[in-house]
């Protein structure tokens, strides 16, 4: 198994459609306005957030169960930007839309520039066929208020390839988090 590096990643967003919308480049700066990076890394690719994001809340006391997780508790929010309350998370979903190869397994990260300030990118894999908008989770981790910047970098997906191509793929399986689009909360 290995790494791939920009060269490859940008054969397989043109040829694929592996990434979508897909930037070639590294991107800091939008209208004259510094930005968080996003775009094509030497050996990975900065997503971004969207402006939806589900903000949780406990005004109802709910208890968090990931196999009857009660939808109340959270706050729908569109905006450019989403405070999230100390000690809480936020969930948002990527702008970009992946189509994962059978042959590589995609890992996702958080951005230092986040992790600097408290704020945790929950890590997660995309298995061979998946596809969908990726959910993001967004844990604030200070005693303060903190803000995720819509359409600005928010994590990196580093790309493995295998030698061989799996025998049975999250397609194959019939994943139910296949397809996804936008924010998806916890199925059971």
């Amino acid at each position: 198994m290995s790494i791939k590096s920009d060269r490859w990643i940008r054969r397989m967003a043109h040829e694929q459609g592996m990434i979508e919308p897909f930037e070639s480049d590294q991107v800091r700066d939008v209208d004259g306005r510094r930005v968080i990076s996003y775009g094509t890394s030497s050996y990975g690719y900065d997503v971004r957030c969207s402006d939806q994001f589900k903000v949780f809340t406990n005004i109802h006391s709910a208890t968090v169960d990931p196999k009857a997780f009660d939808e109340k508790s959270f706050v729908d929010l569109q905006s450019d930007v989403c405070v999230i309350p100390p000690n809480s998370f936020a969930l948002a979903s990527t702008v970009e839309y992946f189509r994962i190869p059978r042959s590589v397994l995609t890992i996702c990260l958080g951005k230092s520039t986040y992790a600097r300030c408290g704020i945790i990118v929950n890590v997660t894999p995309l298995e061979p066929e998946w596809e969908g908008h990726v959910t993001l989770e967004f844990s604030n981790t200070t005693t303060l208020p903190a803000r995720i910047y819509a359409n600005e970098g928010v994590a990196q997906m580093l790309f493995f390839e295998s030698d061989e191509i799996c025998e049975t793929s999250y397609a194959d399986r019939g994943g139910k988090y296949q397809g996804q689009r936008g924010v998806t909360l916890p199925k059971a």
